[in-house]
């Protein structure tokens, strides 16, 4: 069989990353690059001779068997649905999309044409995650209370969008990921310190049906890099840490104890302190995980395992979000 032809339309911050990996992958070539910056292309002129390097989204799609979109946010709509016009399954960075229209505008496109899309929810494919997600799925850490994220760095200060679109669909997507439920209602409060109408710093609580509740911290004006998150349930409590080089997820067995029987609720609850485990996790670059899924699903070889339905859920939380954010943080409802 024949290596399936792969294009990466945006090769700046973080397509470049889509670039190196795809010409890493076994089963597909990177076939062509496109982008709108002529120093951009020089340099991937020089790095990757064997590509088709260019500014013409429609040579790239006269090039490619696939598409992967890492150009600025508010292009990945368009760029979705002139792919899947093309016929040609795409990988669309987050966010999905912008506006849930325009999410699921690409949705109903991608049904309509029976042309994969896959959003680019890369720390599904993370293995501490798909891991944490067997945890909860099978009922190790008892019932569920709450859950909260930290997403914190020094830069890269964006100007189209704000610290909630471009870290928010990480801590969004794990978070629905892991309950398989959509929150019931969305708060976020922020502030631009940095640039007018771009807030640098937000905070975003979910609140959801089954009772649970996330918070995140997004910020790229904080002294840490930080990528945390704390799962806290009856039974136990996990923390993923992104930033731990080995030990990125610890499950500790503590949590409070309420007998059948009791005369005071000073007696009702005691705290049982347990042994904290470490367990191993597979050495795999998330990013090289979610590219070799998507190469799979294109040549039909693999179902998806997320599609538009998980972008577009994504985005409408984001965009509740936002109408909080104007609001002043007034909760609303999904």
């Amino acid at each position: 069989m024949s290596r399936l032809q792969l294009g990466v339309v945006g090769a700046g911050a973080w397509g470049r990353n889509h670039v190196r990996t795809a010409a890493g992958l076994a089963d597909a070539e990177l076939a062509a690059v496109c982008d709108t910056s002529e120093p951009t292309r020089q340099r991937l002129a020089r790095q990757y001779p064997a590509a088709l390097v260019t500014a013409d989204l429609n040579e790239l799609l006269g090039k490619v068997d696939a598409v992967i979109i890492a150009a600025p946010a508010g292009t990945h709509a368009d760029l979705a649905r002139r792919c899947i016009e093309a016929g040609k399954p795409c990988l669309v960075e987050k966010p999905f999309a912008l506006t849930t229209r325009d999410a699921e505008a690409v949705a109903k496109a991608a049904a309509t044409r029976k042309v994969p899309v896959l959003p680019g929810h890369l720390l599904l494919f993370h293995p501490a995650v798909e891991q944490l997600r067997a945890l909860v799925a099978g009922g190790q850490l008892g019932q569920l209370f709450y859950l909260y994220g930290l997403r914190l760095n020094l830069g890269q200060v964006r100007q189209d969008e704000n610290a909630l679109w471009s870290f928010g669909p990480h801590d969004v997507s794990v978070a629905l990921f892991l309950l398989d439920e959509t929150p019931v209602r969305v708060a976020a409060q922020g502030h631009c310190y940095l640039q007018p109408k771009v807030e640098d710093v937000v905070f975003l609580t979910m609140e959801f049906q089954s009772g649970v509740l996330a918070h995140v911290q997004l910020s790229w004006l904080d002294p840490h890099k930080v990528r945390k998150l704390t799962v806290v349930g009856s039974k136990k409590m996990v923390v993923f840490d992104d930033m731990e080089p080995r030990e990125k997820l610890r499950i500790y067995d503590k949590g409070v104890e309420r007998p059948p029987e009791y005369a005071s609720y000073g007696e009702a609850l005691t705290v049982r302190e347990g042994d904290i485990f470490i367990p191993k996790i597979a050495s795999v670059e998330p990013l090289a995980a979610e590219l070799g899924h998507f190469v799979r699903v294109a040549r039909g070889a693999e179902a998806p395992r997320i599609g538009p339905a998980d972008g577009v859920r994504v985005v409408r939380v984001l965009e509740a979000a936002s109408r909080s954010l104007a609001g002043g943080g007034a909760p609303v409802a999904m």
